[in-house]
Parts: structure tokens; sequence; C-alpha cells
């Protein structure tokens, strides 16, 4: 045996000891094969010949699945056969075949979902799910079964192309594929094989080194971006999208002892209102006469899970159990089947998602209408820098749309060294300004005009919008009385609630809340001390949070200046409000005014969900402890969001209450009960089902690695509050090394693994993003690495992030675009520059163009070597110029128009952010390192390891005893 081949075919037993095996010789394969099927020869690659079969396959027969690995079972069979449990009784003589015996418990892996949700048995009260037989016999674990390894004459092997899927168990007797049910259950005879069921890369060493290394081609890299896993909606297709609730793992534990092994995070990603793509809308329900449907006990909602019985006149709660009537408005009979007959006009029956109307019940207080209050710094860095102005021209230009007509309420302040309020009142022609410069006793005068209904008050409105601009062009003022004007602001908005926009310039300087630069020490950095800096200086902040949660008000922070200006302090407003912090250091408007522009317009107009409260439930023997995203927690579980919308999502980590889990499903079910503009009170409802697993293996196949790594990446944040970065990179590093030791000794005693890194399918780009995450702002480096405030904002802003847009920050969009911009094609054909780059400068090619997508910001990279004519197209005459100094916008030619429209198609794909476009040539430091070769996270660069080197780091570690 060589050290990179694995045994051959194996049969796995349940009875202790059996092992029975069947050696195959080593054969040769191309290095870098990515089939999923069978390996055939390849026309591409001379020289290589494709491997003979282990002396113990059997060619498939008619019945076997396409691209199947193993033959289905041969009736009568010319194989020996081995049994994993005792032989069944020979068939009668009448040549009928009694089925096989139940087991009482299943086997490890999925359970199968109830085939009809609302049928019981006349025996039962739930739905009984149906196991194979005791002829089964499962794999090692849950991941994608693979052949042999083999032995390659180059020195870098990468089983099956280092991460391609292999080719699929086949399905036996008709049942449906591993990937659909988990439960193939092969007749008698069929031979099961110990198959490498994990993916892995070899460590091999470099020609002409001693140093280990690892083909660059067969590294995993996510370059399709997110993929959301789809084996537990094909199971459940009764669970709610996965946009809206993403489990880390959809295998639960059925034991502590065995959530103990899982060391990476078990919990949950939820975006409650995450926005749906058209024709897909959440069904909104109004229960008018008999109520909103719930357990009498746990309070759960009814759902597709739920089961009736006793003629339809009861109802079981999944998540309980308990028994429920059936209210008799709410009473349907049932079928031959079981099935309510309404089933069809029930989508809270059949549905993962909906939308309940709630009663007065729910209400402690009349839905408060839409409230938008704008608090404007106007000290002279605001007024030069233009951002007044673009304020005031898009409030104006959103009017229209704010949400909510004709209920909508409008109020504005500003600030500078005094504090000035606005009568707004419909009566008058014109506003009236009234000047607070008492900053220790603050009070608001005219209290009932200062905020207005502004289909009522829409001309003074504008005339107030049209006016602020030019109103405080001459103000010469230093000062930032910003605290005060946090306090009146509140004293105005608590009798409604609302949204507060505050829009910054100055580091606080006057009055209660005042701040002082701090950071500017460099002997703090790398010590004990040095996370006090990513936390409020002054506990004025999270005290105004707290009241401000209290009484229904959501803050958004806009930042602009290019000083120092506390973000971790300013952003606590935000992050125990619902709120989020944008960020514009430097402003200037003829730069950054157009994402200045979309961004408060998105803000203004995007759905929200106002004065919410937000609880998950979930079935016997879990709950979760811990919640992280910006929110007030209000008791042990249930989440305060005066504001909330389709960009946030909120995080969750889930422990077992008992030592063994009694039941084979889990239920989970968050509820969102809020007030929608339209001025009703909703509850917003999503449920899910989740198998019970044994098996460490099935766990990890089962596995999401997108909301694995948003779970990491907030816990990561969260340390930085408490510890040194090194030690946050330290605790992440940590964790992903002792998972893939665990999942390593799956393996270590039925496979030679070698010099192999060994990972499963579903976790194959977990060692990249966790490299890309130690890299990132909030985490990377220290002192000089990024600035104090750009690493809080972008550590308030990935606290928020949904799963798509956080991956896709932590490993952007790397795309050549100038073969496309030669093509002859028409400009809407795109899919040429659909193709994502590995993140790394061996991708740049000095002739070519290349966009770099993050999803804040785009860059353009122009090759030294860039034909001129593209480059002449693209800038005109300031082709040759700085490009910093150049902006780019569409010219009168074939190549601008395209490569704009690219640009525009990118924008509109995700409109939460919008990118600014910056421009870069090759070689053009120091501007080249920090846009680009910075961000390339394959790369070693300033003293961080690049992936290679991370992968060998793991690899290391892994393999030391403990």
């Amino acid at each position: 045996m060589t050290p990179f081949s694995s045994s051959g075919p194996v049969v796995r037993s349940d009875a202790p000891g059996l092992r029975l095996s069947t050696p195959s010789p080593p054969q040769s394969a191309p290095p870098f094969s990515s089939s999923t099927g069978p390996v055939v020869r390849s026309e591409t690659a001379p020289g290589f010949r494709s491997p003979a079969p282990p002396p113990s396959y059997v060619p498939p027969s008619p019945t076997t699945a396409p691209f199947s690995g193993f033959p289905a079972p041969q009736f009568p069979s010319a194989q020996p056969r081995l049994w994993a449990h005792p032989p069944p009784p020979p068939p009668p003589a009448g040549g009928q075949v009694p089925p096989p015996p139940v087991p009482l418990r299943p086997p490890m892996g999925f359970p199968s979902p109830p085939q009809n949700v609302n049928y019981a048995p006349p025996t039962t009260n739930v739905p009984q799910p149906s196991f194979p037989g005791p002829g089964f016999i499962r794999p090692q674990s849950g991941a994608d079964s693979q052949p042999p390894a083999v032995q390659s004459p180059f020195p870098f092997v990468a089983q099956k192309g280092g991460y391609a899927p292999a080719p699929p168990v086949a399905a036996p007797l008709g049942f449906q594929s591993r990937d659909q049910m988990q439960h193939p259950s092969p007749g008698p005879g069929a031979i099961q094989g110990l198959v490498e069921d994990f993916n892995s890369l070899s460590i091999g060493s470099v020609p002409g080194s001693i140093e280990p290394g690892v083909d660059l081609k067969a590294l995993p890299r996510p370059l399709d971006g997110d993929v959301e896993p789809k084996l537990l909606a094909e199971t459940y297709p009764m669970n709610c999208n996965p946009r809206f609730l993403r489990l880390t793992t959809s295998g639960i534990p059925s034991s502590q002892s065995l959530a103990s092994r899982w060391h990476l995070p078990l919990g949950a990603v939820v975006c409650p209102l995450a926005e749906a793509p058209d024709g897909e809308e959440v069904p909104v329900i109004n229960f008018t006469s008999t109520g909103i449907i719930r357990c009498r006990r746990c309070r759960t909602y009814v759902n597709p899970y739920v089961t009736f019985t006793d003629a339809g006149r009861k109802w079981r709660c999944n998540l309980c159990s308990l028994l429920n009537d059936v209210p008799g408005e709410y009473f349907a009979h049932l079928d031959a089947t079981g099935r309510r007959i309404d089933l069809d006009q029930r989508p809270e029956l059949t549905q993962g998602s909906v939308e309940f109307v709630a009663p007065t019940e729910y209400m402690v207080r009349p839905p408060m209408p839409p409230l938008y209050f704008f608090l404007i710094d106007v000290s002279i860095c605001a007024v030069r820098s233009g951002m007044i102005e673009v304020v005031a021209k898009t409030i104006r230009s959103c009017l229209d749309k704010l949400p909510g007509f004709p209920r909508t309420q409008i109020g504005f302040a500003t600030f500078d060294s005094t504090i000035h309020f606005y009568n707004l009142k419909s009566s008058l022609t014109q506003p009236q300004m009234m000047v607070v410069s008492d900053l220790d006793d603050i009070f608001v005068p005219l209290p009932d005009d200062l905020l207005v209904n502004l289909s009522e008050s829409r001309i003074v409105v504008e005339t107030f919008l049209d006016s602020l601009p030019t109103m405080f062009q001459d103000n010469l003022n230093v000062e930032s009385a910003f605290g005060p004007a946090l306090k009146a602001s509140l004293m105005l908005m608590s009798q409604l609630g609302g949204k507060l926009l505050i829009f910054q310039n100055m580091l606080p300087s006057l009055g209660v809340g005042r701040l002082k630069l701090r950071g500017d020490d460099l002997r703090v950095y790398g010590t004990d001390k040095e996370h006090a800096l990513r936390l409020p200086e002054d506990p004025f902040y999270k005290q105004m949070a707290a009241d401000f949660t209290k009484f229904q008000i959501g803050v958004n922070i806009y930042a602009f200046s290019d000083k120092y200006t506390d973000i971790a302090s300013l952003g606590t407003l935000a992050k125990y409000t619902g709120g989020q912090v944008n960020y514009y250091p430097g402003f200037q408007s003829a730069i950054h005014g157009e994402k200045l522009r979309h961004e408060l317009a998105r803000d203004l107009t995007r759905e929200t969900a106002w004065e919410a409260v937000m609880r998950i439930r979930c079935g016997k023997g879990v709950r979760f402890t811990s919640y992280h995203g910006n929110f007030m927690l209000r008791s042990t579980d249930l989440l305060a969001l005066p504001a909330v919308d389709c960009d946030k999502a909120f995080a969750m980590q889930l422990s077992l209450e008992e030592a063994l889990m009694t039941t084979q499903t889990v239920y989970f079910q968050v509820a969102l009960l809020y007030t929608a503009s339209c001025g009703e009170r909703r509850i917003r409802v999503h449920t899910a089902a989740a198998p019970v697993v044994a098996d460490l293996g099935e766990m990890f196949r089962q596995a999401d690695t997108g909301a694995i790594v948003t779970l990491l990446s907030r816990l990561a944040i969260e340390k930085t509050l408490s510890s040194k970065l090194e030690d946050a990179r330290n605790s992440l590093q940590l964790r992903i090394v002792k998972a893939f030791k665990d999942y390593r000794n799956l393996y270590s005693v039925q496979h030679r693994l070698g010099g192999r890194i060994i990972y499963p399918e579903s976790l194959r780009f977990l060692l990249l993003y966790g490299l890309a995450l130690s890299k990132s702002i909030p985490l990377c480096g220290g002192y000089a690495d990024a600035a104090l405030d750009e690493r809080c904002t972008a550590g308030f802003t990935m606290m928020t992030l949904p799963v798509k847009k956080l991956l896709k920050l932590l490993y952007p969009n790397l795309i050549r675009l100038d073969e496309y911009l030669l093509k002859t094609s028409s400009p809407d054909d795109l899919s040429s520059i659909e193709k994502r780059l590995p993140l790394a400068a061996a991708s740049l090619d000095s002739r070519g163009l290349y966009l770099y997508d993050d999803g804040f910001r785009f860059v353009v990279w122009f090759g030294r070597a860039l034909s001129p004519d593209i480059a002449m197209n693209l800038l005109g005459p300031d082709c040759a110029a700085e490009l910093s100094k150049v902006t780019l916008s569409e010219r009168d030619n074939e190549t601008s128009r395209k490569l704009m429209k690219i640009i525009k198609k990118f924008r509109e794909s995700d409109p939460s952010y919008y990118p600014l476009c910056q421009l870069v040539r090759q070689g053009e430091q120091p501007r080249e390192g920090y846009l680009l070769l910075k961000n390339l996270v394959e790369d070693p660069m300033g003293g961080t390891s690049g992936y290679v080197e991370w992968i060998l780091q793991i690899h290391r570690q892994v393999q030391q005893n403990p």
C-alpha cells in the first residue's frame, strides 16, 4: 500500500468486531479529475489511462440509476452474502416475502418526514415515519461516497479534483437517491463497500523543495458564491425558505456528548423580513372570527407540522405534543386519508412562512404611524463637505415614496453648538426655526408642532428642505452638541416612537455625551487594554439606546468625518435599537454623493416593521441560549426591535437541555410581532423541521457553511470587544482545528489518511472563509492595519448582514472584463463575465481589465499592458492621468456603454448598498495595495498567511495529538 491509497471496498457491520475487507491494488488517475460520474478516458489529457475497476466491481445493471458508483442488488445474487444483521428467514412456500420488521428507533440519519402533515392514523395522534428494515447498512459518515484514493505520478493528488462531488451511490429498489432521502435500504445480497465519503487534499512535497505544499488548482473556492443547502428542503418540503432561517447543521445532535464533539457553532441565522422574489410573497391570513390558532401551553402558532385527530376536533402541537381543541369556526372534517378537506384553502397548514393579521389583544396601544425624525449636524465641516445639500435633496425626492401614506409623520432638528427645532405646522407658509442654547437643561419648544403629518404639511416640509442647504452656508461653528440634541430627540419622539436618522460630522464636544480623542497611544495596542478602544467610552450612549428601545425608537447613524468620530460610542445607539451604521470617511459630495443618495433613499423607502418583538421557539430538549446582532434582549428569549427591515439578520446559538434527545425531529418557529406601515398589527411566522441524528459524520454532512461562517464571524467580532484582536483570531482558528480533528478521527482507523487533510463536502469552503474572516477589517492585524472608526464600523455592519451578503464581503467577486468588452456580442449577453476568478495576484493578467466587487465597493483594475484602445474608450482624455482623480462615466462608444451596463446590473442585483467605482492602475502604489492587493485573501500579505500556508498550518495542528 502507498501512503496515498486507501483500502478497497469493505463492508461495515453494526456488529462489533466484524470487518470483512477485499483489498484492491492502487490505480492511476488524472491529477485533477473533477468528474462526478465514473471516470472515463479523457481526450484532453493524453498519457493518462482511466483506472481499471477494482476486483469487486460489478458492471451496472439496467436498473441502476445513472452515474451510480455501485450496482443495484442482484436477485439471486452471485456474490457471497455479507450480513450486518442476522439473515431473514427463507420465504414461505407461497413465494410471498413477509415485510421486514420496523425497528423501534431509526438508524442514524434523517427520519422520513410525515408524508401527510395533517394526517394521523386512527390509533395514534402523530404520524409514524417509515424506516428501512434490518438489512440497512450505512456508510461511516454521511458525505458523498467516493472511490478509493489512488496514487498519482503527480506530486499533489487532489481526491476527485479536491472538492468536486463524488458519484452518488445507486438508489436501490426504487428508493429515492441519497441526496433526497438518506435511507437507501439495500435488499438481501447487496454489498455496501466502505468508501471514502469525504473530500481530501493531499499534502505533497513541491518539486525542488523540501517544503510540503498543495496543488493550487485543486483548492476548493466558492466561485459560485453562497449556495443554500437543499437537502433539508427536499426532506421537509413544507419548511420555510432558507432565506428566512438557516441552521448551522440540519442534523440536530441526539445527545450532549455528541454536541460537545461538534466544536463549530450550533445554532441558526434568522432574517425574518428577507425580500422574496416576485411571485413568492408571504401569504397574509386574517382569522377574523376564530382568533389566531395557537397551542395553549407553549403558544406555538398553527403550522404545517401540527396533526389533526378525533375527526378533526383536536390538533396536536408539534413542539410540545399537547392536544388542543379546534375552535368551532376553524373546524373541518378529515377525508379518508386523514387530511382536512379544506387544506387547499389553508396556507398556514401547507406553507412554512405565513403572516397573521393580529387582533386587538396583540396591541398594547393603537398601531403607531411610520415616523421619521432627522437630526442633522450643521457645523462647518458638514457644510463644506456638501453633506447637508445631498441629504436635503434626497429626503425631498423620497417624500412620495415614504411608506404609510397618508399616516406618515416627519420632523427635523439641526445642531452645532446649539440645537435648532423647526415648526412645520400646516397652517404656516414657511417653517419657523426655534433655537435652544441651554444645553444643561434641555427642553422642547412647541412639542405638538415639531412632528407633523407629512400629507398635511407637505408644502411647509418641501420649503424647509429647499432652504436647508443655504440656511447654514456661512456657518463657521466648529462645535457639536450631539448629546443634548439626542436627548431632545428622545423627548420629542417618545410619544409615538419611530425611526431617528442621525447625520453626524464631528466628534461630540459640548454638553452631556461629549467625547475625546482616543486611540493615539500606540502602547495600548497589543495589550489587555486594547479592546476598550472598541467599546463606548461614555455609558451615556448605552443608556440612551436603552431609552430609545423602551419608547420604540430605532436609530440609524450616518457618519461622515475624515477625523476620528468615535464610531464605537455612536454605533451603540444603532446596536441596541435594531439600526445600522453607515460610514463615509472624508465625505465629498462630488465623489460620495451618489452613494449617500442611494443608501439614504433605500433606508427611507424600504418596507419597515415598526415596534417589533421577535421570539424563536423550539421543540422539546433544545433551547436557544445566546443571541447575536443588533437588538435589545428584553427577557431571556424576547428580542426588542423598534424598527427592523429586510436587510437585517440575527444569529443565535442552540444548546441541548437533556442529556439524551427523545424525539426524532426538532421543530423551530420564528415569530415576529410588528406594526406594518399600513397600520395593521401583524405576526410573521416561519416554521422549520430538522431531524435528530446520532452520528457526528451525519452532522458534518448536513452542515451549512454559510450559517456557520455567519455565527463564527459574530462570535469573533464580539470577542474583540473583550480581548485582543490576536486572541479573537486564535479562538476562531482553534474552533476550526478542533472540528477538523474530530472529523478526521471518524476515518483515521478505517482509512489510510497519510498526509491528506480531509473535510466533508458540505464544509469544503470553511477553511477559506476562516482565513478571509481572520483577514477581515474587524479582526485583521493591529493598529496600522485599519483605522479605529473603520474597524468599528465594519464590526457593526457584519453583525447585521444576511448570509449571502456576508459571504460575498469575505470572498468577493473578481471578474475579467476586457475579453467581454472586445466581443461583438450583444450588450445584454453577460454570460461570459459570470466566471469568477480566485482571489490571488496570479489571477491578474497585466493585459487585462478586472472588476473587484465585495458588495460595498467596486475596484476596476487596469493592467499595465491593457490595450490603449480600451483605456481610451473608457476614460477618454483622462486615460493617462492619475486614476485617483478620475471618475468612471458613460462615454459615447460601445465599450463604455457595455462596462456601465455591467456595473448597473451588479448594483441592481443587491440594492441594500450602493458600491462606488474606484479605479486603479497596475503598479500605482500605495493605492493598488490598499484597494486591491490587500484584499486578495489567498495571497500572503503583511505577515498574514496565504491560502496554502493556512491549510498547511491547520493540517499540522489537526495532526497533533491533543
